[in-house]
């Protein structure tokens, strides 16, 4: 099963601890400290229009290379048994791209879960929607709907989607559910604490962001999981998206595993 989740990622396993290690043909593969990787990568998955035109393409050329490039990097992280990973698909602020782009994006997301839902089944993804899903094509929100209740008891990693979604709208109606809990009298205004607003966000049920990976060069958050994403580490590449592979997403991993991590603490050498 481990082979078929790899695809040409793997091409055999061996036991190493609580880990089915993956071997591969690249030497960063062996470089993996498997005890240090992130529980829940994000990414911001930029650079489809300019990955288009340099190939001398259309724009949504780059969008239909970037689903293929997507299913590899699900596919990594199966094999790498991260918790979550979350993918920047569509923000709220893209509803300004043109209308036959916008058009484009919603059919391709429909035939996306047409042709992976079953496998990503069978890979034992539990899949989720984030953002405001209401705000998107009705037969779209049916096949997000349905794709959520088939995967609902899987117990691989959470692929959590982020569809019409933005940081700054996902905690706007987080305080707004919050509010109406006060307002019905089920809580105190000196109970809201952070368990209570992360249980009001659309990633409820997820462990914060370890790591945050931007492809195409750009170096900002563009609006995305804004509280989530407090204490993450970021990794920047100048790759485009459609270029972005396996071997890429498995250097972030290796250059995660060598950051200190200290949360606003000091390090061991730094309270001597």
């Amino acid at each position: 099963m481990i082979k078929k989740i790899l695809g040409s990622i793997g091409k055999s396993v061996v036991s190493g601890g609580n880990f089915e290690i993956p071997e591969h043909d690249s030497p960063l593969f062996a470089k993996i400290d498997w005890e240090k990787l992130p529980r829940h990568v994000a990414i911001i998955m930029d650079g489809n229009g300019r990955w288009a035109k340099g190939q001398g393409m259309i724009r949504t050329a780059g969008h239909t290379a970037g689903v293929k490039t997507l299913k590899n990097i699900l596919k990594t992280a199966i094999g790498l048994k991260l918790d979550a990973l979350t993918v920047y698909a569509f923000s709220t602020e893209n509803w300004k791209r043109p209308h036959a782009e916008v058009d484009f994006l919603m059919n391709l997301f429909s035939e996306y879960l047409k042709k992976e839902v079953q496998e990503m089944h069978e890979d034992n993804v539990q899949i989720h929607f984030i953002g405001r899903i209401d705000g998107l094509p009705e037969s779209l929100q049916k096949q997000m709907r349905d794709a959520e209740e088939l995967m609902k008891n899987n117990t691989g990693v959470k692929f959590n989607v982020a569809a019409n979604y933005g940081g700054q709208d996902e905690l706007i109606r987080a305080v707004q559910t919050v509010s109406k809990r006060v307002n019905a009298g089920e809580l105190s205004v000196a109970d809201i604490d952070s368990s209570v607003i992360e249980e009001a966000l659309d990633t409820k049920g997820n462990l914060p962001v370890d790591l945050m990976i931007r492809t195409s060069g750009d170096q900002r958050l563009s609006n995305f999981l804004l509280w989530q994403s407090a204490y993450a580490e970021f990794w920047f590449t100048d790759t485009n998206w459609p270029d972005f592979t396996p071997e890429c997403f498995v250097k972030a991993m290796i250059d995660y595993a060598g950051r200190d991590r200290r949360f606003g603490g000091l390090t061991k050498e730094e309270k001597k």
